[in-house]
Parts: structure tokens; C-alpha cells; sequence
């Protein structure tokens, strides 16, 4: 079981949480030494499946997830739709109600896009987004990479509309997890 909630470091309260969900170790590595390289950034939840990501956040509050999309287990999909509805079933104006998912994957198809904006990500990113795009670039957000900022339309998907319906099944044509 890959599952850590990093407690070593507590985070001040003006800190953006975020939580590493990826069965892979190395990416899970990689993109935790990038966040905790930025001041207003920390890692607080590792974790390797979405079963795992599920039981950390029941305990461990965050501001942002990366969510990988394929992963054994549960995958990244299904992970975000149950952390979306325990984020609806959140006191209003609560750290937890205000959870957002980023889902990350190497496949650039619209069906992952799609199926994780129906299961209420905030948005999609592609895991080779060039290094420039993970950068901070404004104060005002805190030291957020310009790829985990809100954007003024309110997700962050580049290919689908912020619009896009939400629809509570996903593709049965999504390939399975080959990890």
C-alpha cells in the first residue's frame, strides 16, 4: 500500500494542499518535488489508487487533487466522483467544500476529458505539459502553478467547454489500466 499522508510537514494556513493520487511511484515522486518546491505549495496526501486517495482525504483535508486517470483498483474517474460527492455533502464554505480535481494522464483523448468533467473535475491536464506551464507566475494566486489555477471560465480544460454536461456514467469505451 502506497497510502501517506505527509504530516512531516504541516502547512500554513495560506498553503495550497494538494493531493498526489498515481500508481506510479516515480511520477508520484516527480510532481510532489515540484509542488513542494514552491512556498505556498505543499503535498499533503500520497497516495497510489483511488481507493487509497478516497480513505487519505476522508482524514487529511486538501485544497487540490492530481489525479492520475488509470490506476488498479479504482480508477481515477470513479475516485473523483465519490471525493465529489463527500465535497456536496460538505458544510458550505468549508476547506473540504471547496475541493477541487485535476485529473492527469498521458492520453490525449477526449473521452478521459470528458468523463472526468462528468465526474466533477475541475479540469484535465496532460502529464507531459511542458515544465514552463507548472511554474508560479502571480502573486494573487498564491504561488499556484498556472496549471492548477482557476482560471477566469472556471475550469481548466483547454479542449472541452467549462459547460460540459455532467452525465453520471463514464464511456464504456475508456481502456482498462494496464498498471
Amino acid at each position: 500500500m502506497s497510502l501517506s499522508a505527509t504530516s512531516a510537514t504541516t502547512p500554513a494556513p495560506e498553503q495550497i494542499r494538494v493531493a498526489l493520487v498515481d500508481d506510479q511511484q516515480l511520477v508520484r515522486s516527480g510532481f510532489g518535488m515540484l509542488i513542494n518546491s514552491q512556498p505556498d505549495l505543499t503535498v499533503v496526501v500520497e497516495a497510489g489508487n483511488g481507493i487509497e486517495a478516497v480513505q487519505a482525504l476522508a482524514g487529511t483535508t486538501a485544497d487540490v487533487v492530481l489525479m492520475d486517470v488509470r490506476m488498479p483498483g479504482m480508477d481515477g474517474i470513479e475516485a473523483t466522483r465519490q471525493l465529489m460527492e463527500q465535497v456536496a455533502a460538505a458544510p458550505p464554505g468549508s476547506r473540504r467544500s471547496e475541493l477541487k480535481v485535476v485529473v492527469l494522464t498521458t492520453f490525449d483523448l477526449d473521452e478521459y476529458a470528458l468523463a472526468a468533467i462528468q465526474a466533477g473535475a475541475s479540469g484535465f491536464l496532460l502529464k507531459d505539459a511542458p515544465k514552463s506551464s507548472w511554474t508560479p507566475s502571480a502573486p494573487s494566486t498564491a504561488g499556484m502553478p498556472s496549471s492548477l489555477r482557476q482560471p477566469p471560465g472556471g475550469c481548466w480544460t483547454t479542449s472541452l467547454p467549462c459547460s460540459a454536461p455532467r452525465v453520471p456514467s463514464v464511456p464504456s469505451t475508456m481502456p482498462p489500466s494496464n498498471a
